[in-house]
């Protein structure tokens, strides 16, 4: 599994021994993302001579963006925008890189082995896809957002799972004042502008690998807009969250004022969007409903009232309206040995949040391969229900990138 990582500026990464598998030539890396499971990896990798490598086949589907520089791939030169997708067993031609050329380079199922001159595997599909994206029109986005202005080009698509690697760019002045979840995992490195969001600032070095299913959004495109490489790894559907909120607390025993105790991601907020920020998800606000957009009031994090608190009393006030037994059900919370609605008291529940929880779970999330990682991302289709967001309190931070406020945890 790979970690939440959101967001790291690529500045603050160590330099490692780039792990180019069978090439000749010197080059170094930074590990943005990795997977020690199966070695699936994100990485910036700089070359520092020529280098160079035969044909022969990947052990992963391997894919390579530059950003600055050259690379030549079986006789075509491509600068700037160049893009080579290699899947996993399928022979390749040989691949050069010029002196001082800057890459993304991505591997995924599978680990940085290269077997020389090797033959097609039985069970490789798909072939290589050779694109210069500088050439490439821009296309919008069918459904951008409540806003115009998010434009894409796609790289590679998988016909058979949906993987995606994609170009976009945000056009200056876009916003979304939403928060949105996935069944798939999303990462992006800013490839150029200045984006501000809930987990803080995208701009030119910054990266994210985002699990299925953790909220994000609250996003304004700023002078110059922002352009992104952005790969998923399955279908992107959007689900959006308005007056999100988290609450936790316990009973103090031996640290701080002793007791009980609770915080919420409402208390976290201190205020970081600037003025001209929260006037352009306002904007977005007003435009969603202008065009007949389902929205509730937004409200920016950390103000007004404390939405956990709104939950908790509508929940009361629901279980009331349907004669729940509020004083019953504290009563059965502080004694354990009680057993509640079992001992003949019908609708003893102190609170009524709606949903059943089992809806808000993928069917199989509990029992599956993925069963040990909360983010993982399953395949999903229109008519299947719809999992809810999960909740990320702590996720992967550079030190000159991100900031911690609880907005959209």
């Amino acid at each position: 599994m790979r970690p939440h990582v959101e967001v790291i500026q690529e500045g603050d990464y160590i330099w490692h021994a780039a792990e180019l598998v069978g090439g000749e030539g010197r080059a170094s890396e930074r590990r943005l993302s990795v997977d020690e499971e199966d070695g699936s990896s994100s990485l910036r990798v700089d070359f520092h001579t020529g280098w160079g490598r035969g044909p022969g086949v990947h052990h992963a589907d391997s894919e390579f963006y530059v950003l600055e520089g050259s690379m030549t791939y079986g006789g075509r030169r491509l600068g700037q925008g160049g893009y080579v997708y290699a899947p996993k067993g399928v022979p390749v031609e040989a691949i050069t890189f010029a002196e001082g050329t800057r890459i993304l380079h991505y591997r995924e199922y599978g680990d940085a082995g290269f077997d020389t001159g090797a033959a097609r595997w039985a069970e490789a599909r798909e072939d290589v896809i050779v694109i210069d994206s500088a050439a490439m029109e821009w296309d919008a986005v069918p459904n951008p957002g409540p806003m115009p202005g998010l434009f894409i080009k796609y790289l590679h698509v998988d016909p058979l799972t949906g993987f995606y690697t994609r170009l976009v760019h945000a056009q200056e002045g876009w916003a979304d004042h939403r928060l949105a979840h996935h069944p798939c995992y999303e990462e992006a490195y800013t490839l150029q502008g200045h984006m501000e969001y809930n987990f803080g600032t995208l701009d030119l070095g910054t990266y994210f690998f985002r699990p299925a299913r953790v909220k994000h959004g609250h996003f304004t495109s700023m002078e110059g807009g922002a352009t992104w490489l952005l790969r998923s790894d399955g279908e992107l559907f959007n689900w959006y969250t308005q007056n999100e909120w988290v609450r936790w607390g316990g009973e103090a025993l031996n640290y701080g004022p002793a007791g009980r105790w609770s915080q919420s991601s409402h208390d976290l907020g201190v205020g970081l969007r600037a003025p001209e920020e929260l006037a352009m998800l306002r904007a977005s606000l007003d435009y969603s409903r202008q065009t007949g957009g389902m929205d509730a009031d937004y409200v920016p994090h950390g103000q007004g009232a404390d939405h956990s608190l709104l939950a908790i009393a509508k929940a009361r006030d629901a279980a009331r309206l349907q004669g729940g037994h509020t004083h019953h059900a504290e009563h059965h919370a502080e004694d354990p040995h009680h057993t509640g609605p079992h001992d003949g008291h019908p609708g003893a529940e102190a609170l009524d949040w709606g949903a059943d929880p089992a809806s808000l779970e993928h069917p199989d999330e509990r029992t599956d391969a993925g069963a040990h990682n909360w983010g993982t991302g399953r395949a999903w289709k229109p008519g299947d229900p719809i999992p809810a967001p999960i909740v990320s309190s702590l996720p992967v931070r550079s030190r000159s990138r991100g900031r911690w406020d609880g907005d959209g945890m």
